[in-house]
């Protein structure tokens, strides 16, 4: 990876040194290359301070055009301007950014290494990747609820606001002093932690602050609001063509949504508008160079005519280069060389799923479906067990409970499916759901749970039934209920092999037909088979095994064209149907987004992650990771239910509100920290499965494992012993979770002092019962390894408890 920043000083670029990298001059532009490798096309952003002149504005896009031309015109380009940055942008800077007054052109330096002469205020805010703005050094710039840092050179102080309900901002603010240390006075300053709401307790702090900033008079201010949140998304899509004629900018609406690939001609350029919230041009290969080169320019001459904020998010990309949010505006997206060709789903080794989780998620299966299943229908609103001789068939006028049990690295692992049947009743589709959450308590939580609604069966619900799954349209499959005569029934039978194989019933007509598949027509006296002429010989004995499956009567081969004419007689005679010998393709890949889903701010939002890692993943929030087939919920030990609610709420709005036109039964999964299918932990590059074995653990007591089925319901006690964090408390709310703090005895003489020798992050007050460290200086130590007054016995406390 290479970042590169530049400052235009007299209109020139400038490199900064990497000590510099996240420090911005609100006077300046500064201009980011972010070189992915292997082959991917680059990023390159340039970023507008607020205080920045016209000409630096202008002198950054055109270096940016430059920097486009001579690297083939393949990177994407983006406009960031300051405190709007896109979630990318604010990716690559993982401690945050810094806002500093002025610029070089007013004689202010960047960062240098060891210089201590430094007074300033920072004003932390954000979340995921916080910014810090300076601000006047006085008390009037504080807040009740949001976190400052007092930067004095040796020392630096963290003021956290009384009404800061945010534990991760705390833990981002301590990251971000702790950068500052490192990188700017080479380790050699004291960082010390000051609880607004109990400044009492952290008297020498509030000295040094006292002599710094004065007493104290008056009350502080309220809170001031966050960011606004990014938009996840806007269904109000439109494409322009956008051209000069005669020196004039024309726009010329070409679509609304959802838009499709065949819209965008290479010898053009467009922008696609999402209601003003983000606007994105595409550059055609066989476009002229002018027009490629005043893309940027255009984007935003399209904005100012548009009378949208000057802050409005631009992306510019060329043919070949696009970004992934632009793919998902499309309903179908080819990269060039993608092959179609219909799909076999073959055999998979069960080793290689779970040696190679990324092969898991690419084919959404967790194992070989060689696992345990039961299955309950919903009757009277309870659980009625299945006879396993009908497993496998589903009928519209029912819901079920399909648990899969299976093993992986000796431990067991469930999978609860929740069919909804097309034609259920409400209140059955109510009974559904809390039945399933009353069998995942049974399971100590640990079950995966999936929405399956009828038709949109995902890969592994296929397999689970070994070639056997039949739909039937309606009707219900409860012992003794009165199936009325319903003469001819047609059955379409799609898949190659036991493991994709599916048997639907649809109208008996004609019409129903389709060249590409086979199709069973049952009669009260003979099941014919009948064999589309674009059917291959896989799915004829598929068809052939599905039709012992359907009926015990005689069976007869038909081939499409030579039909008898009993067998029009029973559809009710010839009609036209879909005989065009389309080849069944795969769904086109589309790269996985992740969102964050979270009402820590008071208000519920959800936010997008940028190249995301497992670190990502909040244990206090909801994440929504959309694999384009299919929908997860991943929840946190520490959610809370209002966020789960409002995150299952928010996946199904995602859905029926996507650009796209996403099917709105696209399969939903809930999956809990800790319990991750490789069909999930298969999108995150180096999965991390004793990431949180560190963390301070709960689990139900008398349990032999995580898991194991329980009678009652689930008690919990601690374990962890003194790892265990101080209660958070209305006058102590940001006391850091137990995986990132480390308790140490300290004497009640300890105090801080600016000149002490060292660079360690000290507790806030005397007497106090912790210290604040990177998890990073914990996790995989050896003894020695460990900070001064860390006990290397208690380190990993709780690990031993929960693992098998």
């Amino acid at each position: 990876m290479l970042k590169i920043n530049c400052t235009l000083p007299n209109m020139q670029m400038v490199p900064v040194p990497a000590q510099g990298f996240g420090n911005f001059f609100e006077g300046d532009c500064y201009i980011v290359l972010y070189n992915k490798g292997s082959g991917q096309s680059a990023d390159v952003h340039y970023w507008i301070g607020n205080s920045s002149s016209q000409d630096e504005q202008g002198a950054a896009a055109i270096y940016v055009t430059q920097l486009d031309e001579h690297l083939g015109g393949s990177p994407v380009q983006h406009r960031e301007v300051q405190g709007n940055e896109s979630p990318r942008f604010r990716s690559y800077f993982k401690n945050g950014l810094i806002y500093k007054k002025g610029g070089v052109a007013s004689g202010f330096q960047h960062v240098d290494t060891n210089v201590y002469n430094v007074l300033r205020l920072l004003h932390v805010k954000g979340r995921k990747h916080v910014t810090a703005a300076e601000v006047e050094v006085t008390w009037t710039s504080f807040n009740n609820g949001d976190i400052f840092l007092l930067d004095m050179g040796k020392a630096i102080v963290q003021w956290n606001g009384p009404q800061k309900a945010m534990i991760c901002l705390c833990l981002q603010a301590v990251l971000l002093a702790q950068d500052i240390r490192d990188r700017e006075r080479g380790g050699r300053a004291q960082i010390g932690l000051v609880e607004g709401g109990d400044e009492q307790d952290s008297p020498e702090l509030m000295k040094v602050m006292m002599a710094v900033l004065g007493q104290r008079t008056g009350q502080l201010k309220e809170a001031t609001p966050d960011d606004k949140p990014d938009q996840v998304q806007n269904n109000n899509v439109r494409l322009y063509h956008v051209f000069e004629n005669n020196g004039n900018l024309v726009v010329q609406e070409v679509a609304t949504q959802p838009l499709t690939q065949d819209l965008l001609h290479s010898s053009d350029c467009y922008i696609a508008d999402q209601r003003g919230s983000c606007v994105m041009v595409w550059k055609g290969k066989q476009a002229s160079k002018e027009e490629r080169k005043e893309a940027l320019n255009r984007a935003v001459g399209y904005i100012k005519a548009k009378n949208y904020p000057s802050n409005t998010s631009v992306k510019v990309m060329t043919d070949g280069g696009e970004s992934a949010m632009f793919k998902h505006l499309f309903k179908s997206w080819r990269d060039r060389g993608q092959t179609q060709a219909k799909v076999d789903q073959v055999k998979f080794d069960v080793m290689e799923l779970h040696a190679r989780p990324e092969l898991a998620a690419q084919q959404r299966m967790v194992d070989d479906a060689s696992g345990d299943v039961k299955v309950w229908r919903i009757e009277n609103l309870e659980v009625a067990e299945v006879n396993p001789n009908t497993y496998g068939q589903f009928y519209g006028g029912d819901c079920y409970l399909v648990l899969y049990t299976y093993e992986m690295s000796n431990q067991r692992h469930y999978i609860l499916y929740m069919w909804q049947g097309r034609h259920a009743t409400k209140d059955e589709i109510t009974a559904c759901a809390y039945q399933a959450v009353n069998i995942d308590n049974k399971y100590n939580g640990a079950p995966v749970q999936v929405r399956v609604v009828m038709g949109k069966e995902p890969r592994h619900f296929l397999a689970i039934f070994k070639g056997k799954l039949v739909i039937f349209e309606g009707g219900t499959g409860r012992p003794g209920a009165v199936i009325p005569e319903q003469g001819a029934r047609l059955f379409q039978v799609r898949g190659t092999n036991e493991l994709n194989t599916k048997s639907t019933e649809v109208l008996s007509r004609a019409s129903s037909l389709n060249t590409n598949d086979v199709f069973l027509l049952k009669t009260n006296q003979i099941c014919y088979l009948w064999y589309g002429k674009g059917c291959n010989g896989d799915e004829r004995v598929m068809g052939r095994a599905m039709s012992d499956v359907l009926s015990k009567q005689d069976k007869q081969v038909v081939m499409e064209g030579q039909e008898p004419a009993e067998f029009w007689v029973a559809l009710g005679g010839k009609a036209p149907y879909a005989c065009d010998k389309r080849l069944q393709v795969e769904e086109p890949p589309h790269s996985p987004r992740l969102f964050e889903c979270s009402n820590q701010i008071g208000k519920f939002r959800m936010t997008e992650v940028d190249d995301f890692a497992q670190s990502d993943l909040d244990e206090d929030d909801v994440m929504l990771l959309d694999t384009w087939e299919e929908i997860f919920l991943w929840i946190g030990n520490s959610a809370n239910q209002y966020e789960t609610k409002e995150a299952w709420n928010s996946a199904q709005e995602y859905l029926r509100t996507h650009p796209a036109g996403r099917d709105p039964d696209t399969p939903i999964i809930i999956v809990k920290q800790g319990y991750e299918p490789p069909t999930f932990t298969g999108w995150f590059n180096a999965w991390d499965t004793h990431k949180w074995s560190v963390s301070l653990l709960w689990r139900p007591v008398g349990v032999s494992g995580p898991g194991g089925p329980t009678s009652s319901p689930p008690v919990y006690q601690s374990h962890g012993g003194d790892l265990s964090p101080r209660p958070s408390t209305p006058s102590s709310p940001c006391t850091l979770r137990a995986q990132t703090s480390v308790s140490m005895n300290m004497s009640p003489s300890s105090s801080f002092s600016p000149s002490s020798p060292g660079g360690d992050t000290v507790s806030p007050s005397a007497g106090s019962s912790g210290m604040y460290l990177n998890p990073e200086l914990i996790v995989n130590k050896s003894p020695s390894e460990l900070p001064q007054g860390v006990d290397p016995s208690q380190r990993e406390v709780g690990k031993e408890s929960w693992m098998p």
